[in-house]
């Protein structure tokens, strides 16, 4: 069953919560979607470009959206938030003004707030960009596997599973890797499992990455 289904959606209700809350009429449902899917394109877009670093890490690791009738409030979960902020203060308004502008909001009113996560490394979404920028840097994925592990011990997590596909170093025929470390218990529902999967474009192609960490047992 772990193989079969995203170990988000199964844990939706029990110990997983949504990222988007509202509510919308079935036939004005791909609507809110559609709009959900710009607001976080728009904010990975403007963080990617103003960050004071180059190594590649946006350090978002979720974007929670929330919406009222005259009100859209988005909560961003960043790991390095003061490479962002630092040296402009203004740059949360600057933000707000891009997504008002790329939606064309009018009547609704959009607050943006950023949340600093204590053990960025214990996210899937920043071990993966951390990965990501390795590759790119034709970093031998096993060695990036292995940092990424021992970024991720320092967060107390009880385990990791790191998974990789694609034309891994350049071969010309795709394969699967992975390594795990700990345990991570993908049947368990009351295992918090925290998951992400993320692409990269590299010279060779594109590599697919997964991760799954198991946080804690509720």
């Amino acid at each position: 069953m772990g193989q079969k289904i995203n170990p988000l959606g199964f844990r939706l209700g029990t110990i997983q919560g949504h990222h988007s809350l509202w509510f919308a009429q079935p036939k004005n449902y791909s609507k809110g979607l559609q709009e959900d899917q710009k607001i976080r394109e728009c904010i990975k877009n403007y963080v990617q470009k103003n960050m004071r670093i180059s190594s590649g890490v946006e350090g978002i690791a979720r974007i929670e959206i929330q919406k009222r009738i005259d009100l859209i409030q988005i909560i961003i979960h960043m790991g390095f938030p003061k490479l962002l902020v630092e040296g402009k203060p203004r740059r949360i308004e600057e933000l707000q003004m891009n997504v008002q502008k790329e939606l064309n909001y009018v009547n609704r009113k959009l607050n943006i707030t950023i949340t600093r996560i204590t053990k960025p490394y214990g996210h899937p979404n920043i071990l993966a960009e951390f990965i990501a920028g390795q590759l790119r840097n034709r970093v031998a994925f096993r060695k990036a596997i292995k940092k990424a592990i021992e970024l991720t011990e320092q967060a107390d997590t009880k385990g990791i599973q790191v998974q990789i596909a694609g034309r891994i170093d350049g071969k010309e025929i795709a394969r699967v890797e992975w390594i795990r470390e700990g345990r991570v218990p993908l049947q368990t529902i009351r295992a918090k499992i925290d998951y992400c999967s993320y692409r990269v474009r590299t010279i060779y192609g594109v590599l697919g990455i997964k991760i799954w960490i198991f946080v804690d047992e509720e």
